[in-house]
Formats: structure tokens, C-alpha cells, sequence
């Protein structure tokens, strides 16, 4: 029996993806630390004083990554400016929307409603990408958001305003998702990170200072701690894209349900109901199938053909 080794560049590739991996749960719960920190924060504080100075310390992070690669007056140079903008703005409102959502959705909750993003990607990609979706994506998407139902059933989570901004974080965000795929194909990362960075800054500025209040150290180190997870979090992220495509790491980002719900428990002492867990568990399964079957035909497109096959 012929013996099967593998080479060293395949080695090193399965130690990148590995690594890549692990980088991204380690993202994961670092941002999930960041989503427990801003809701003990915004009970006592306006979620834009909040979201304005977290973002404080994203904007000088990302400028930084930017002009590593680029003069800033460079990487402003877009060839769709206008969807730069859009994208800035409809992230800063998701982000606004989620910090709402915050106040008054259990962790665990609000995490399994927000998930339902990359189903709406799917619908959104149709008239803004132009891409073609069969009955089977189709069908997937209506299995996720028929679960979105489950969770907010009669009974399950209150439909009060909250919900509403949650679900607005979802649809705002799979927008942003949508426009980031299509600007990427003539504007480089270093354009659209310094667009969404400087947008973001603006806004949530503009805004924050309205609702600005004095607060207490212990509530400004905790402001801190957002800021430093932030960072940390964006930097995982950017060096796990490094090792591995984001279609093979994109599947990992649905661990970030159960780390919430853990963080829901431990913190706040806020349980997930059974029917809302199932739900969220059919939204997560709907995302996977639809990630499969967007990775294998992306493998199909890349491999060539093998000789003698029909």
C-alpha cells in the first residue's frame, strides 16, 4: 500500500487554517465581552454618548491600520464614493441600533435575533449584486427568519422597542455586508476601512455630544475596556482574514449565540427560553446550509475540471 504524506505547503496551510480559526473564536469572544461590557453601560448611559466615544478608539485603530498601507488622502481615493458613504452610515446606524436594542433585549436574545444577517445578505445580494438565488437558498432564508418568528412568538421575547431596533441592526447590517462585496470589487480594504472609520467617527460625534453626561471612573474605565475590546477584537479579526478566506471562517461566527447566552446567564443572570433557543437554532442551521452550498460553488468555480469527468 502506497503511503500518503503531506507536504510541507499543505502543513502549512492546515497550520494557518488552525490558527485562523482560533483567532476568530478568540474574536468572537472578545466582542462578546465588548456587547456585555455596553449593555452594563447604556442602563445608566445614552447609547450614543457610548457608542460616540467607543468608537473614539475604533477610528484611531483603524486609521492606523489604514495609513500602514496607505496615505489617508490615498485610500479616500474611491471609484464608488457615494456606496463608501452609505456603507460608513448604515454601520454607524446598526451599531446605534444594536447599542438601543441593548437596554431592554436579554443578551442571548438580541444575539439570536441579529443573527439572522447573512439570510438577509441573501435576499439583499439579489437587487444590489444581481446574483441569482435558487428555490434552495430560498428556502433557507425562509427557514431563518420563520425561526426569528419562533423567538419572537407570543409569550417569547416582548415586542417592544427594542425588538424593533435589533431587527433593524440585522437588516442595516447585511446592507452594510452587501455594499462592502460590492465596492470591493473596484476600491481597495484600505478604502472602505478609512471610509467606514471616518464616517463612523462623524456620526456618531455629531450625535454623541447631544447626549453627553458626566459619568463616574468606574463607568469610564469601563468605557476603556469597550474601546480596548474593540481594538483587540478588529486586530484578531483582520490577522485571522490573513490565514484563512472569510467564506471558510464565516460558518465559526455563529459561536458567538452560545457565548452571549453564557454571558446573559453569568452577568445579567437572564435565561433564554427553550422555544426561543429552537428557534435560533433553525436561524443557525438556515445559515449553514446557505454558507455550504455558497462554498462549494465557489470551490466548483476555483478547481479546475478533472480530466475524463462529465
Amino acid at each position: 500500500m502506497q503511503s500518503v504524506t503531506m507536504s510541507s505547503p499543505q502543513i502549512q496551510g492546515a497550520d494557518n487554517l488552525g490558527r485562523a480559526i482560533i483567532l476568530t473564536l478568540l474574536t468572537i469572544g472578545v466582542f462578546g465581552v465588548q456587547d456585555a461590557v455596553a449593555k452594563l453601560l447604556v442602563q445608566d448611559h445614552s447609547p450614543f454618548q457610548i457608542t460616540m466615544m467607543r468608537y473614539w478608539g475604533f477610528a484611531l485603530f483603524a486609521l492606523v491600520m489604514v495609513m500602514r498601507q496607505a496615505p489617508l488622502r490615498r485610500a479616500l481615493q474611491s471609484n464608488m464614493p457615494r456606496r463608501q458613504v452609505l456603507r460608513g452610515v448604515l454601520l454607524m446606524v446598526d451599531i446605534w441600533c444594536f447599542a438601543i436594542a441593548l437596554q431592554s433585549v436579554p443578551l442571548g436574545e438580541l444575539q439570536a435575533i441579529v443573527i439572522v444577517y447573512p439570510l438577509l445578505v441573501t435576499v439583499f445580494a439579489i437587487p444590489i449584486l444581481g446574483e441569482k438565488v435558487g428555490i434552495f437558498r430560498f428556502a433557507a432564508v425562509g427557514a431563518g427568519l420563520l425561526g426569528a418568528l419562533v423567538i419572537l412568538r407570543p409569550g417569547g421575547v416582548a415586542l417592544d422597542w427594542g425588538v424593533g431596533f435589533a431587527l433593524a441592526s440585522a437588516a442595516t447590517y447585511a446592507l452594510y455586508i452587501v455594499l462592502t462585496r460590492q465596492v470591493s470589487r473596484v476600491d481597495t480594504a484600505a478604502t472602505s476601512l478609512a471610509y467606514g472609520s471616518l464616517i463612523g467617527l462623524l456620526m456618531s460625534s455629531a450625535v454623541g455630544v447631544f447626549f453627553w453626561q458626566p459619568m463616574e471612573w468606574a463607568d469610564f474605565g469601563l468605557v476603556v475596556l469597550t474601546m480596548i475590546t474593540t481594538c483587540i477584537g478588529h486586530g484578531l479579526m483582520v490577522y485571522a482574514l490573513t490565514m484563512a478566506p472569510a467564506s471558510v471562517l464565516q460558518p465559526f461566527n455563529y459561536f458567538s449565540l452560545p457565548w452571549a447566552i453564557i454571558l446573559s446567564i453569568v452577568v445579567f443572570e437572564q435565561w433564554i427560553d427553550a422555544v426561543s433557543l429552537l428557534g435560533a437554532g433553525i436561524i443557525v442551521a438556515a445559515g449553514l446550509v446557505v454558507m455550504a452550498r455558497e462554498r462549494r460553488k465557489q470551490v466548483r468555480v476555483v478547481l479546475p475540471p478533472v480530466p475524463g469527468e462529465a
